[in-house]
């Protein structure tokens, strides 16, 4: 029961200035780093909404974590993140880690990752539980899981139907056991000049 967040009535932080402004000023989490996490429902804007705030907070770094999973390893890429990412900045010390090739099937290339005030990691599952003591903050795209997934689908053409459908079953297993949303410290909705960042006060995770 102690690792059950108490959430109490949202109140409006604002938007990407008001939430770069309230990042910037976080204790860090990971070594220097206020190592931060998007996380949402796949198709909910993650990704764009990572790069606006990352441009916003001045070129933030950005790891997304389609990089780092694979066909075979949809939610399986914890320990590769940790060792990768998290244990090099906890040193404060850039980071490299490797960059999956969906199409080849492989890992292909790698990406570096620079010690900054504010790093971005990007995924569905970003804010899971074993990530959370690395993270000063857990920020949840609130798009529901249907609407996300018909984004998704539309987005990528009907080449992908087949993986669309595997990947929801596996999203659902992975959310159900490990839910994100309840343990989220902002909750990101869009709007239509921009997006609209509530911050949810729960208790200490």
């Amino acid at each position: 029961m102690g690792d059950e967040p108490r959430p109490s009535a949202p109140h409006l932080v604002g938007g990407l200035e008001e939430t770069a402004a309230r990042l910037r000023g976080l204790p860090p989490s990971c070594g220097p780093v206020r190592l931060v996490a998007v996380d949402g429902h796949a198709g909910s804007g993650k990704t764009t909404f990572a790069g606006r705030l990352a441009r916003e907070l001045g070129g933030a770094p950005v790891v997304h974590l389609d990089d780092l999973a694979t066909h075979d390893e949809l939610f399986d890429w914890v320990d590769r993140l940790v060792t990768q990412v998290v244990e090099p900045l906890s040193r404060g010390e850039r980071a490299v880690h490797g960059v999956y090739d969906w199409v080849a099937r492989r890992f292909a290339g790698q990406l570096s990752v620079p010690v900054a005030d504010v790093v971005l990691v990007e995924g569905v599952g970003a804010g899971r539980r074993a990530l959370r003591p690395h993270l000063s903050q857990v920020l949840w795209l609130d798009v529901p899981a249907e609407v996300s997934h018909a984004r998704g689908e539309l987005r990528d053409g009907p080449d992908l139907h087949a993986f669309w459908r595997g990947w929801e079953r596996a999203e659902a297993g992975h959310f159900a056991a490990d839910p994100t949303r309840d343990h989220a410290d902002l909750l990101v909705r869009a709007v239509p000049d921009g997006y609209e960042v509530l911050e949810r006060r729960l208790s200490p995770r």
